[in-house]
């Protein structure tokens, strides 16, 4: 399948909340929730788009020509790629009803372990929802990363159980899930986590810990004092708080203050592989990428799935040959004008 057909095919069922748009730029979904809009004036998805898309590679041909790898390791796997499926969950309500979580799983977290990287799963209020995932990844071999919501502490543990069931790699938590309006008032409530908090979920965990949802350094410092073993520079696409700074904005210092002590990943808004390349020159080890994702499940399965992966991995390569770079490691701030 071309994108343009999965694109075709998406939107025959999705629901009325995601348009397929060819440019997912948070513009035409603004203020949907349900749906995957961004919270308020809904601002801080389309900022995380355009932020990116005002920073230019720098072309650079004088240079050895020899093949260019993709490879990265991360949390003890090698990954074809350094850029991974973002956990989204209750599909049926934000996206529609062709697919429920665990369907949606099924797809996606089998057609990304086949493809060379891994898929992070959601969590809901659901105990089906993170009881299908962690199954899903079980099958798979442990190629896939669960993501938990902020929960209290014993509905945590009770999913830490079937996380370390699933043989797993890695576990994350979207720390800032507590600010999502449909969870606020749910049963059990989702809350903030203060460092010591976060520090025993961690090792109760006993797994490599990603804390997701990372605006600022001081946020990375409290998750490296934590036990953290990675971060995840996002505003949660814009739907916890409004008027949010874009992931692309931040970056840069965050990953500068955590250094090598810790892996740094990066969402939001980053939509082509030269958008990776682009993030990985300002300090993260790889991204997270969302709702094109969707698109491409609902648009195609597996086959949409595959289509995407190839597409962004293949962008990648072409920038990275084109401005010197031919590992990852050759990614550097010099080869980006902001």
């Amino acid at each position: 399948m071309t994108q343009r057909e999965v694109l075709e095919q998406a939107r025959i069922c999705l629901g009325p909340y995601c348009k397929g748009c060819e440019i997912c730029n948070g513009r035409a979904c603004r203020n949907q929730i349900p749906g995957p809009g961004a919270k308020g004036a809904g601002d801080t998805a389309i900022r995380n788009y355009d932020k990116w898309k005002e920073i230019r590679v720098l072309m650079d041909t004088i240079c050895e020509n020899r093949p260019v790898d993709t490879r990265c390791h991360l949390f003890g796997q090698e990954f074809a790629y350094p850029f991974f499926a973002g956990p989204v969950g209750a599909v049926k309500l934000h996206y529609g009803e062709k697919y429920g979580d665990r369907q949606y799983n099924e797809i996606l977290v089998a057609a990304c372990a086949k493809a060379g990287i891994a898929a992070f799963t959601g969590d809901g209020t659901d105990p089906e929802v993170m009881q299908a995932a962690t199954s899903v990844i079980k099958a798979e071999g442990g190629r896939g990363v669960p993501t938990i919501k902020p929960w209290n502490l014993d509905t945590i543990r009770e999913k830490l159980k079937q996380v370390r069931e699933s043989q797993t790699f890695a576990v994350a938590m979207d720390i800032d899930a507590a600010g999502l309006p449909f969870l606020k008032n749910m049963t059990p409530p989702a809350g903030s986590k203060a460092t010591e908090e976060l520090s025993q979920i961690i090792q109760e965990a006993g797994l490599p810990f990603i804390v997701k949802g990372i605006l600022t350094v001081r946020g990375a410092l409290k998750a490296k004092e934590a036990g953290a073993a990675a971060v995840v520079v996002s505003n949660h696409g814009g739907r916890v708080l409004d008027q949010c700074p874009a992931t692309a904005e931040v970056l840069p210092a965050i990953a500068k203050a955590v250094g090598d002590t810790m892996t740094v990943l990066v969402d939001g808004g980053i939509r082509s592989g030269t958008d990776i390349f682009k993030a990985l020159a300002l300090g993260a080890d790889g991204v997270l990428i969302g709702r094109p994702f969707v698109t491409a499940v609902y648009g195609g399965a597996q086959e949409g799935v595959n289509e995407l992966i190839t597409r962004l991995g293949t962008e990648l390569k072409d920038t990275m040959a084109m401005c010197g770079a031919h590992t990852l490691a050759e990614i550097t701030p010099d080869m980006i004008w902001r």
